[in-house]
Parts: C-alpha cells; sequence; structure tokens
C-alpha cells in the first residue's frame, strides 16, 4: 500500500503565500516524478508544476515566476511554495506521484487526498 499525504492548505489573502507539502509512505521501492494538479469547481483538474527526482521542474503558463516545486528524495517528500497568491489559485489542490511498489512489482500513478486553498480578502 502506498500514501500520499497532504498538507499546508488554507485561506489566505491576494498576495499572500502558502506552503503545501505531500509525503509518500508505504511499500516505496522508488519514486520517480512527483507534481502538483489543481481542480476549481466546475472545472477540470490541471496540472499546476512537477519536479523530476533530478529536480527538474515544469510548471503551467498561470503559475511560472510565483510557484516553486521542491523535494526532499531522502524522505519521498514534495513541496509546493506559492508566493503572490491570486484569488483565481483558489481550487483543491492534489499531490501526484508516479511509484515503483514492491507490492505490486509495477510503477503507477498515486494521488494524495488533496487540500483546499482559498484565496480571498
Amino acid at each position: 500500500q502506498v500514501q500520499l499525504v497532504e498538507s499546508g492548505g488554507g485561506l489566505v489573502q491576494p498576495g499572500g503565500s502558502l506552503r503545501l507539502s505531500c509525503a509518500a509512505s508505504g511499500s516505496i521501492v522508488s519514486v520517480y516524478v512527483m507534481g502538483w494538479y489543481r481542480q476549481a469547481p466546475g472545472k477540470q483538474r490541471e496540472l499546476v508544476a512537477t519536479i523530476t527526482t533530478g529536480l527538474s521542474t515544469n510548471y503551467a503558463d498561470s503559475v511560472q515566476g510565483r510557484f516553486t516545486a521542491s523535494r526532499d528524495n531522502a524522505k519521498n517528500t514534495v513541496y509546493l511554495q506559492m508566493n503572490n497568491l491570486k484569488p483565481e489559485d483558489t481550487a483543491v489542490y492534489y499531490c501526484n506521484a508516479r511509484i515503483y511498489s514492491w507490492r505490486t512489482a509495477t510503477a503507477q500513478d498515486y494521488w494524495g487526498q488533496g487540500t483546499q486553498v482559498t484565496v480571498s480578502s
């Protein structure tokens, strides 16, 4: 069994900052690319950022320059530092990771439970 547990969401005013964390645990052999997605009400889930084991990052145009993804490979943890938040960043944020599990003997995508981020004055 593999679990992704997120933390760090909440309510913040426009222009403020939040830091999300996501820790992977369980029957893990290797963790490959990790990332963050978000889903606003009435919209499809969209990519926010990804980060490889080599720390290469990719960002959605809408968050480029404001959000920073990082990871601690020793802790199987990925972070998302969100600065200069805007109301349109309001969404449920989901952690994603491609993980090779010894239990399944395969690599597959796993998802966190989601954490709410609300940007409002």
